[in-house]
């Protein structure tokens, strides 16, 4: 079977961190939910999504298709259900479509098929397993522990981390996997609150303190005498300082100094710059809303605690003051003295005295010399991928 990770309804709901990549690319836990359903599947995976990101990530068909919905996270139960459906069935559960095989000839018009499945003659098959999925851009914060004890298991089973140095400050070292050419020393780690994954090739500076669950994935590093409470996951080739609270990092981002982040995401090739802080809760102790890109308002997440989204490439100068439950789109870029707006739109640059919109050459500009840092070079796809971007967020910038 050939299987096909496709975007359901929830990518809305998912931005702006999805402006960038299918939901299938998001990072919870230590894995993307692509890298978590190919270990599950012990197959590669490709992509049904958005057109403008199709070029780049892109769909591969055979006579025998599995579509399987990327909001939802692998479990040994229900991949034993998806890959028992047969030819022409779907599988489903409370109006939510999970997976669907089909015939190539079906699969190439997947998008009408699933639209009515009757006149396709495709039967609808009823799971009994129980899933997690994630509808809303907080989910990946807040069920950031749950996927990374999965993930742990999924990674860690029937091998051997690498030894724990003495110089080190260790509770519940049988919760710790330290991968192949990683480095700590003179850090003080608790995992008896949560796993703790350290990458390979790593590296977490001396005087670091970290609370788990934590993920620090390869190439990446925690700088000295940061403090880190789980749940939070630090993507590739990233660094980190200051102090973190239940954050996900999805890579190629830096936060490498003081300052404050909590109850977070952050998309890839970020910066945050020195002391600057998100709010993460009310004063008034109330349900934080965010702006909400479906309705185009301000929706209520129901949660006490939510600080920033942030999506790719977007950064701020030193001091910057995140209000609580801040969404900030692609390609921002952020000063200011004071707290800023609770929602920053995609290209916007300023700060409390007022924005101008960022031009789209300066962007690749930019870009190129900050993913050149890391040997990445921005292609043309992804220079199309963002002049989409640009063009369809032209309506939240009311500034010249």
């Amino acid at each position: 079977m050939n299987y096909i990770l496709f975007d359901d309804k929830t990518w809305i709901n998912l931005l702006p961190l999805t402006y960038t990549r299918p939901i299938a690319e998001i990072r919870i836990g230590i894995l993307t939910i692509k890298e978590k359903w190919e270990k599950h599947l012990n197959q590669n995976c490709s992509y049904y999504t958005q057109d403008y990101l199709q070029q780049k990530y892109v769909a591969e068909y055979s006579d025998d298709n599995v579509f399987i919905n990327a909001s939802v996270l692998p479990e040994e139960n229900l991949v034993n259900e998806i890959n028992s459906l047969k030819i022409n069935c779907a599988l489903i559960k409370n109006d939510v479509l999970l997976a669907v095989r089909l015939s190539e000839k079906l699969a190439k018009n997947f998008k009408q098929v699933q639209n009515n499945f009757e006149d396709n003659n495709v039967a609808l098959v009823n799971c009994v397993s129980e899933f997690v999925k994630i509808n809303y851009s907080w989910d990946i914060f807040s069920l950031n522990e749950q996927a990374i004890k999965s993930d742990f298991q999924l990674i860690t089973k029937g091998r051997k981390s690498q030894p724990i140095s003495k110089t080190n400050n260790v509770i519940g070292k049988e919760n710790i996997f330290i991968e192949q050419g990683a480095k700590l020393e003179f850090v003080t780690i608790n995992a008896q609150t949560g796993f703790v994954y350290i990458g390979k090739d790593a590296e977490v500076m001396e005087g670091a303190v970290i609370r788990g669950p934590f993920v620090l994935c390869e190439h990446s590093v925690v700088k000295m005498s940061a403090k880190i409470y789980g749940p939070t996951t630090v993507g590739p080739h990233s660094k980190v300082g200051g102090e973190l609270s239940n954050v996900v990092f999805f890579g190629y981002t830096n936060k490498a100094h003081d300052g404050f982040l909590g109850n977070a995401v952050v998309g890839e090739w970020c910066n945050i710059g020195a002391d600057s802080n998100n709010s993460n809760l009310k004063n008034n102790y109330a349900s934080v809303k965010l702006w909400d890109y479906k309705t185009n308002h301000f929706a209520d997440t129901g949660l006490q605690f939510c600080g920033l989204i942030m999506g790719d490439h977007s950064k701020c100068g030193i001091n910057t003051m995140f209000n609580t439950g801040t969404i900030i789109g692609i390609s921002a870029n952020i000063f200011g003295s004071g707290f800023q707006r609770n929602f920053i739109p995609s290209f916007a640059w300023g700060g409390t005295s007022g924005f101008m919109t960022y031009r789209l050459n300066k962007v690749f500009q930019v870009a190129e010399k900050v993913m050149a840092r890391r040997n990445v070079k921005l292609k043309d796809v992804d220079k199309e991928i963002l002049s989409h971007i640009f063009n369809i967020t032209e309506q939240y910038r009311n500034f010249k």
